[in-house]
């Protein structure tokens, strides 16, 4: 039997069962035990009262003297030491006692008439008695009168259930952790086919994780197979980014290859002009994948966006790529926005689209995001807008509508692929305060 440590969730339930039934169990004994002290005391005193209900009928008094007829006594009053007594005390101070005490004196307080009271003394040969004290009016002298009854027999036997119960009590403990474990180890025999998944997916068998899991794993093996699905979506658009880069490369990297291939002599004021653009456009091609990174900044692969915060660190960073022309960037989102998605995947497609309109804008830029069922953002700018046959080119890769501008082309290409991720939708018009090109993206919440 292995040896379970104290982080396994097996020894935290036993840990946790053991000590609730301890309690509980050690709640009903002592409650039980008080019970039964209680049932039993009132037991004996109701007996001990109508005792002293029968002696008094059994009482006579004869020239001031009293005196009780034997044969209408219970035969243990007259047993000494029988753990039954009685003792009758006169308003002149005369007392009758039965014989079992013989020559012990019970000590016991004179009561007024109609008085009642329930005291324990110490009786004969150690013993325990509960007392039964009333004070009674026969023939007109009052009468204070007390039946006694020895408790030890009665206690012993209490001990005894209670010893009985608490044996029965660890015996029970120990049947149902041992029943627990059972039912523990083999609730969690149906997570071994997971562990077997997740060690496929270290090998690439797997693909995502069965969902056919107990409902308190349910959530957690939804969100791995959400991260993997992300991390998926993700290698994909990355193989797709670096084919893209490595085509728009090929060309201009096959010319300077040709142009210094050639020798010095042959070389000519046009193939060095030549050779000088395709440089130049080397040069922006990486100078535009380093503003990927700085638009993307820091993150964890799973970590959500959250446009409270990731909205004003990209337009700062914006404003500082573009401080040249002093536009005005606004971001404008909805109070109590959720964070959505995975952060990479929405600062790229925000990057790219507000990175094309601080491009093209004259002074104004404005970002807004908002929905709670999808995700809803609208990108706008002051710029000369688009014409109607434009707008259908946008989302084909590596498309411009400007070939004097900087740039491969492939940005709008990129969140088109990034709003498909989504199952989102994409459209361009005009904006009708601006009056510049306005982007719409919708997109579904994963």
């Amino acid at each position: 039997m292995s040896v379970l440590s104290s982080n396994s969730l097996e020894h935290r339930l036993h840990l946790g069962l053991a000590l609730t039934l301890i309690v509980l169990m050690g709640l009903l004994w002592l409650l039980g035990a008080r019970s039964i002290e209680t049932l039993t005391e009132d037991f004996i005193a109701s007996r001990l009262e109508h005792d002293s209900e029968a002696l008094l009928s059994a009482m006579i008094i004869k020239q001031q003297h009293l005196k009780v007829r034997p044969s209408r006594i219970n035969q243990i009053y007259h047993r000494p030491y029988s753990g039954h007594y009685y003792l009758v005390h006169q308003q002149d101070g005369v007392e009758l006692t039965s014989r079992s005490l013989w020559d012990f004196k019970l000590q016991v307080p004179t009561l007024k008439l109609g008085e009642k009271r329930r005291i324990h003394i110490p009786g004969p040969d150690k013993q325990q008695l509960l007392v039964y004290v009333a004070g009674f009016r026969k023939q007109g002298q009052d009468l204070t009168v007390a039946v006694a009854e020895d408790l030890m027999p009665i206690k012993q036997q209490r001990d005894l259930f209670l010893r009985n119960f608490a044996i029965l009590a660890m015996v029970g403990l120990v049947t149902l952790l041992l029943v627990q474990g059972m039912v523990v180890r083999q609730a969690f025999r149906r997570i071994e086919p997971l562990r077997e998944e997740v060690k496929s997916l270290a090998t690439g068998d797997e693909k995502s994780l069965s969902e056919d899991v107990p409902d308190e794993i349910f959530p957690l093996v939804r969100e791995i197979n959400h991260l993997l699905q992300l991390l998926s979506r993700r290698n994909l658009r990355s193989r797709n980014a670096l084919g893209n880069l490595a085509h728009a490369l090929k060309g201009p990297m096959n010319l300077l290859t040709h142009y210094f291939d050639k020798s010095t002599a042959s070389e000519n004021r046009i193939d060095s002009t030549l050779a000088g653009q395709q440089v130049e456009r080397v040069r922006l091609l990486i100078d535009r994948e380093l503003k990927r990174a700085r638009i993307a900044g820091s993150g964890t692969t799973s970590q959500r966006f959250d446009p409270q915060l990731d909205l004003m660190d990209l337009v700062t960073v914006l404003k500082q790529i573009y401080r040249d022309k002093q536009l005005s960037v606004e971001a404008v989102t909805a109070r109590g926005q959720s964070p959505y998605g995975d952060r990479e995947d929405i600062l790229e497609l925000l990057g790219n689209l507000l990175d094309n309109a601080c491009k093209w804008a004259k002074s104004r830029v404005r970002c807004t995001i908002s929905g709670k069922e999808h995700l809803r953002i609208v990108v706008e700018d002051d710029g000369a807008g688009l014409a109607d046959e434009d707008v259908t080119r946008l989302t084909a890769r590596g498309s411009r509508l400007d070939e004097n501008r900087e740039g491969q082309g492939l940005g709008l290409a990129i969140v088109s692929d990034v709003v498909s991720l989504y199952d989102g939708e994409l459209v361009f018009d005009r904006s009708p305060e601006m009056r510049g090109l306005r982007v719409s993206v919708v997109l579904n919440r994963l």
